[in-house]
């Protein structure tokens, strides 16, 4: 059956289109053709993009990685939540995202929204492959024997991409500093060594999979960039030295702004060890992430979200942070979390954009929010829709 919005103001990833009737099929757009307008005041935008999601916490209260809820609540009911998480984030436009650091568990819950055994938006999956004692390993207190694998050759590093593919994964995560969440490391920490990391690269690669390197430093950001990687999360030590390589590279850099000044201010429960690691990280980051944008380097949106320090529509404002530190357009901001992300993820010629061919992913919202980015707050959207499906909100009828 052929569903219509006829006469709705369509931008579609890249540019305005104008007034028009879109027309979608299951999990199809068909058509995109001109038309009066007849719904003066909303529009359509692509479903957003977040190339940097973590679902493995509560639901209800975000407890997670450093809380005992991860450590004593079991695989069954962790699906829940993860499903949860992923539809709340949903209702706020977000119709793809990509756990970064996956268990078993996303990827159960992704299948799930693939195969329609329940309504969801797109969920990936990047398995991660660490090392003992690192970023990775230290989310779990060091007394608890019961923790995700890690690999420490080159050869276990590929059997755990391997590992991963068979599970279902659609790409890998990597590290190469020292985190902030992490227990006892240090964000300059080396994590892996170039060998371990260049077979872990290979292999992903062999298996067409994708890896996503951590990293808060610059000597991080250089190895990743050498071993051949295909985006850096945070990237907050980023140098003017590593520009050129980085606009070269067409590298997506995912920022995770929010987070990291939420939890560089402290309270709420953060440990004081993560706050000071996160101010030290984000010392220098605004004026360097600045000129690195000036200089062409591709920022798309990744937020670190998991509903506690970045909640439930937190991408929203995530945007409108980029726009901020970066000196964006309203428009460019909004290309980095639709067609630009979904191309970051090798999934362009299906997500991100509203035209026919393309997945039935989009957004109704009040206002135009590629020329002021300020209409796209909660209280605007309308309606979400994802494979061709309603997931929250009401489709416009003409008034």
């Amino acid at each position: 059956m052929t569903e219509t919005l006829d006469g709705i103001t369509v931008w579609n990833g890249t540019e305005l289109i104008g007034p028009t009737r879109l027309e979608w099929s299951g999990d199809d757009i068909v058509g995109t053709t001109g038309a009066d307008d007849r719904f003066p005041g909303l529009s359509v935008i692509p479903g957003l993009v977040d190339t940097h999601v973590h679902l493995d916490t509560s639901v209800l209260d975000g407890a997670g990685p450093g809380d005992a809820w991860p450590l004593v609540t079991p695989p069954e009911e962790k699906a829940l939540h993860v499903a949860a998480h992923a539809r709340k984030f949903a209702a706020f436009g977000v119709t793809t995202m990509r756990d970064l650091a996956a268990s078993p568990i996303q990827i159960a819950v992704g299948r799930a929204f693939d195969q329609g055994v329940l309504e969801g938006p797109r969920l990936l999956s990047s398995g991660p492959v660490g090392m003992t004692a690192g970023h990775g390993d230290l989310f779990t207190p060091p007394r608890f024997r019961d923790r995700p694998p890690v690999a420490d050759s080159p050869d276990e590093c590929r059997r755990l991409v391997r590992q991963w593919a068979r599970e279902g994964a659609t790409g890998i995560k990597i590290y190469t500093s020292g985190g902030i969440f992490s227990m006892g490391d240090h964000v300059g920490w080396r994590n892996h060594t170039r060998a371990e990391i260049a077979a872990t690269v290979d292999e992903a690669h062999a298996l067409r999979m994708l890896v996503a390197a951590h990293s808060h430093t610059a000597e991080g950001i250089t190895i990743a960039l050498e071993e051949g990687v295909d985006s850096i999360e945070h990237a907050t030590g980023v140098t003017p030295e590593q520009f050129d390589a980085l606009v070269a590279a067409n590298m997506p850099v995912s920022p995770t702004l929010l987070i990291n000044d939420i939890v560089a201010a402290g309270g709420g429960g953060i440990r004081e060890e993560a706050s000071d690691k996160a101010r030290d990280v984000v010392a220098g980051r605004d004026p360097a992430f600045l000129a690195a944008a000036r200089a062409g380097v591709r920022f798309v949106l990744g937020t670190d979200a998991n509903g506690r320090f970045v909640c439930h529509g937190g991408q929203l404002d995530e945007l409108q942070a980029m726009k901020t530190a970066f000196d964006w357009s309203s428009e460019r901001a909004l290309v980095s979390a639709t067609s630009d992300a979904a191309d970051s993820l090798g999934l362009g010629a299906r997500l991100g954009r509203v035209a026919p061919g393309y997945a039935a992913d989009f957004v109704v919202v009040r206002g135009r929010p590629w020329d002021e980015l300020g209409d796209l707050v909660a209280e605007n959207i309308v309606a979400v829709v994802s494979r061709g499906r309603l997931l929250a909100g009401a489709l416009p009828t003409p008034g």
